[in-house]
């Protein structure tokens, strides 16, 4: 359906007739989303936007309902900065009109903007509520996690071992990227950042064989590879971890056991049938490896919390039956708890320091630069610059990610 008719879903306009006023919804909706200072065009069909813009639509949606309480579920984690500044702002206007504001959210520092009061919740069960002004960050993640996690970026352990290039990208382009071109190296986490829209998810996508390539050449450990589809890239030791995991990463109605298998499924043949015994053991090292929090491999993905999804494709792709050469992380700490992130944070040093060659694609900037080795910064399709970690700062990489 169209931006206009999700943004009145419920409540389409008409005429005195009682007929559709697809004028006026046209004319209403455009009043809307200039409101919200976006470039989105009424009649485009949702699904063809980008995630970032989805988001504004359903947040254009909760606002056109006049609602008394708006509840916004990680409602930044795809938004731009100056999306963000925008909802913020819309924020500040329904408190002032009297009406209530549910904001869950896990990054902190938009708690301590956005709200008044926190309210902890830990595995289900309420932990405390906190007065915003009366607390710090350091507080708000001892009762998150339970304890006290210290500096996050400086407990890791890194690798110290950067090995040869093992993927190398040159002038590739297509529909989006323009001459994209950047080396890996074995052992190596190279971070991509920029806005949204940048060509960051473009260029995983490419190089994993989902979206056409129409001129420049990957080489894979020196020699020029393409590959039609992903299957292909996963046969090469190449793998992905999307950023939209419900939809693109996971088979939510499965369990994590076949989630966790499915790539190597064809390897696990006993004569016709399928090892089982293999296939659970498989499993179960995943679950211990990763201390994915479930009762058995056998629950359902969907009933998962957010980190431990994300466990279950790191499981998926490090398993002993693959073969995986270059990991693709896209957004791989979106909508997950600080807890979870600084577990996933050493998960990806430990697997660079096996000689994994990681590409960490983020929307937070803090989190590129403090975990990748070296930093690409991309705008509108192309590579502005890149950066090594000594020396990246905020600015740095910011004024990159603006270049035209």
């Amino acid at each position: 359906m169209s931006v206009m008719e999700n943004i009145f879903a419920g409540a389409l306009p008409k005429t005195k007739l009682g007929l559709f006023d697809k004028r006026r919804l046209y004319n209403e909706a455009t009043e809307i989303i200039r409101k919200f200072g976006l470039d989105i065009d009424p009649l485009e069909p949702v699904g063809q936007l980008n995630i970032a813009h989805q988001q504004m639509v359903e947040i254009m949606k909760a606002y056109r309902r006049n609602s008394d309480i708006i509840a916004f579920d990680e409602p930044t984690a795809p938004l731009t900065e100056k999306e963000i500044k925008i909802l913020f702002e819309l924020i500040l206007k329904l408190k002032e009109e009297g009406k209530v504001v549910i904001y869950v959210s896990h990054r902190l520092a938009e708690i301590f903007q956005v709200t008044d009061e926190i309210v902890v919740l830990k595995d289900g069960k309420f932990v405390k509520t906190l007065k915003t002004s009366e607390t710090t960050e350091a507080e708000l993640i001892k009762a998150m996690v339970g304890r006290d996690i210290g500096d996050t970026y400086a407990n890791l352990k890194r690798n110290d071992n950067i090995g040869d290039v093992v993927l190398e990208v040159d002038k590739l382009s297509n529909l989006v990227l323009k001459d994209v071109s950047f080396k890996l190296r074995r052992g190596e986490i190279l971070g991509f950042a920029g806005l949204v829209g940048a060509g960051r998810t473009e260029v995983a996508r490419a190089i994993f064989g989902v979206d056409p390539i129409t001129s420049g050449e990957i080489r894979l450990e020196g020699k020029p590879v393409s590959f039609k589809n992903p299957g292909e890239a996963i046969r090469a030791g190449i793998a992905l971890a999307p950023e939209d995991r419900k939809y693109e990463g996971l088979v939510m109605f499965r369990s994590i056991k076949d989630n966790v298998v499915m790539p190597v499924i064809d390897t696990l043949n006993k004569g016709i049938f399928v090892d089982k015994n293999e296939l659970t053991k498989l499993a179960n090292k995943a679950v211990e490896k990763y201390s994915i929090k479930t009762p058995t491999i056998d629950k359902k993905t969907s009933e998962l919390s957010g980190g431990n999804q994300q466990k279950v494709i790191l499981g998926r792709w490090t398993n002993e039956k693959m073969v995986t050469k270059v990991l693709i992380l896209d957004e791989p700490t979106k909508g997950i708890d600080v807890g979870a992130k600084a577990e996933i944070y050493q998960t990806v040093c430990d697997l660079a320091r096996q000689g994994i060659a990681v590409i960490y694609i983020s929307s937070e900037l803090t989190e590129v630069i403090n975990l990748a080795d070296n930093i690409v910064v991309m705008r509108r399709g192309r590579v502005t610059g890149i950066v090594p970690r000594e020396e990246a700062t905020e600015e740095k990489v910011l004024a990159l990610a603006m270049r035209d």
